[in-house]
């Protein structure tokens, strides 16, 4: 439900009831217990399926919502689209078809896929409401819509007052996020979070949210007034975001789930519940000649409020200066002290050529397209960024990267790997302290089944910045293949809690459960891969199939495979195992499943 539009229609109604009041004197005050309900991404469900979306909603509404309001004596005072008002005589009662009502939903959504489930969130309030016919209003009202927005996908939020008659009537545990300035209330309001897991698990238990602030940084605005340049402010915020992921003291979003909000007029509290982050990131970038405006605010996810914000207009020679004046200030105001040595230890070895950096940047960009054009741009931009700063150490290490790229990881000739290996060593020797130059070597000795040294950098990568989500995949990968699957299925789970949308950690995932034989949640984990499965993942779910007994549909899976890629064989795809009875075992799989050797 769109918050403002719920204020404003109360609003509303909260003045028609002050002119009936003194009109006709039937307004009636009374203390209840007021439950709203949300449809989570109820904008989403419609653009995709808009008439499915509104049956699905009938029919829960008939079948769970109405009989359980009932059965906890309570009633349904309005519907409004995506949102549901409800009340109560009783806090507890409230509570208890909550959780209920929480707790059905998620039995209804078993089976659908993730696009599809619909999720509440649930705000609830003990207060003073104006009654009017079957209509309520007031503060009561208001609050508990304040609590609703501050619920998780699937969670429940209740006020102090709520906590407090719960008190010896009730076994759950409550979760205390302090007291909350809301929008349009007068005093602030203590909040607790009903700690349960009604939504469906993903595969396997997911690590505990992290107990230290976090942050997530929203792709910068390019307000060039050039889209050409989107590049330069996206390369801005993803530095910004590695500095401030070396801080201890933080817990920082991986781009992929920042990034998602690009372009997108979301309410920053929303974006910051959907990403269970304390704190966002917000900014500009606007590049004028030798001139650079860089705004940047810090705001606090639960309130709204901003903490902190400041524009530098700088010449582009000062750019490094202030993202490190940027992050340093984020870093002091969120986790009350600056780790300056490791930070400016960090920093002090980047280039000092703007050009380099821009080169850099390209060369990242073309490296996500992927594709062989792309892969060949980017090799180039590196190979200019190498040349135009000999000491700018990510220049070297991305420049390792792309070479193995382009040369298809495993199979690039010897040349081409020894290259990309000396290349990777200078890039650590350049600037030791850099994670990604230990991930990108640790790449290429994986590639070059140097198992040992690729698991040591690839630690070394994770251990300087414990945030990249994408470096805990590299490890967890290597892990499975160099015989150590259990740990690479924690690393996997680990990196899908950091960032959700690193959607080859779910492949990764999958792999590691296969290797440790476990082929039904291997299957699972590849289906939550997405229209972007690759034919070697698809390949492994026939694999998955196959070993399940499940033959005749792994046979049409292999040949889905086979009409994707006609020269599809075992013997070309097999991945590089440390040890052969790994790869006997997923051989094995693929032929059972049907597809060539």
């Amino acid at each position: 439900m769109d918050i403002a539009a719920w204020h404003k229609y109360h609003r509303r109604t909260c003045l028609q009831g002050v002119t009936q009041m003194a009109d006709h004197q039937r307004v009636k005050r009374r203390l209840a217990a007021i439950a709203v309900a949300d449809v989570v991404g109820y904008s989403r469900l419609m653009e995709a399926d808009e008439t499915g979306t509104l049956a699905a909603l009938k029919e829960r509404r008939k079948t769970i919502l109405e009989p359980l309001v009932r059965s906890h004596e309570g009633r349904i005072v309005k519907v409004m689209g995506d949102g549901v008002l409800m009340e109560f005589a009783s806090a507890v009662n409230a509570v208890e078809a909550a959780l209920e009502l929480q707790h059905e939903m998620a039995k209804a959504n078993m089976g659908l896929n993730e696009d599809r489930r619909i999720l509440l969130r649930i705000g609830i309030n003990l207060g003073d409401i104006v009654g009017e016919g079957s209509d309520v209003y007031g503060d009561g009202v208001n609050i508990a819509a304040r609590l609703e927005a501050l619920a998780e996908p699937g969670g429940i939020c209740i006020s102090a007052k709520v906590r407090d008659e719960l008190r010896g009537k009730s076994s759950r545990v409550f979760e205390d996020m302090g007291e909350v300035e809301l929008k349009n209330i007068a005093n602030p309001v203590r909040v607790f979070r009903i700690a349960h897991r009604l939504v469906p698990a993903s595969v396997g238990p997911s690590p505990p949210l992290p107990d230290k602030p976090t942050i997530a940084v929203l792709p910068f605005i390019n307000m060039s007034g050039d889209s050409e340049q989107q590049y330069f402010s996206d390369g801005i915020s993803e530095d910004i975001i590695t500095d401030l992921s070396r801080a201890r003291a933080l817990s920082v979003t991986a781009r992929n789930s920042s990034f998602q909000y690009r372009d997108k007029s979301v309410d920053v509290r929303r974006i910051a519940r959907e990403l269970g982050v304390h704190y966002v990131v917000e900014g500009s970038v606007r590049k004028l000649g030798s001139r650079i405006r860089i705004t940047a605010q810090l705001i606090d996810g639960v309130s709204g409020s901003h903490v902190w914000s400041e524009r530098f207009d700088r010449n582009v020679e000062e750019l490094f200066e202030v993202q490190d004046e940027v992050t340093r200030t984020i870093v002091a105001t969120v986790a009350g002290r600056v780790e300056d040595a490791e930070i400016r230890m960090a920093s002090s070895r980047r280039t000092d050529s703007l050009p380099a950096y821009d080169c850099l940047l390209r060369g990242v960009q073309h490296l996500r397209g992927f594709g062989p054009e792309n892969n060949r741009r980017a090799r180039e931009l590196f190979e200019q960024a190498v040349s135009l700063d000999p000491q700018y150490a990510l220049a070297y290490a991305y420049l390792a990267l792309s070479l193995m790229v382009e040369g298809n990881y495993g199979a690039a000739s010897d040349l081409t790997q020894n290259r990309a290996l000396d290349l990777a060593k200078t890039a650590v020797r350049l600037d030791p302290r850099e994670s990604r130059c230990h991930t990108f070597l640790g790449q290429v000795h994986r590639f070059r089944d140097e198992y040992d040294l690729a698991i040591l950098h690839l630690e070394n990568g994770v251990a300087l910045n414990p945030n990249d989500a994408v470096g805990i995949v590299h490890l967890s990968s290597a892990l499975g293949v160099a015989g150590r699957p259990e740990e690479g299925v924690d690393l996997a789970r680990q990196a899908l809690r950091l960032d959700p949308h690193v959607k080859f950690a779910w492949g990764t995932l999958a792999f590691c459960l296969y290797a440790m034989k476990r082929y039904d949640e291997a299957l699972s984990a590849s289906r939550r891969i997405g229209p972007e499965i690759s034919i070697w993942a698809m390949a492994r779910e026939a694999a998955c199939l196959a070993q399940l007994g499940r033959l005749d549909e792994a046979r049409s899976k292999a040949a889905e495979v086979l009409r994707r890629q006609p020269g599809f064989s075992v013997r070309a795809e097999m991945p590089h195992y440390r040890y052969p009875a790994d790869a006997e075992h997923l051989r094995e799989g693929l032929l059972k499943a049907g597809l060539p050797e």
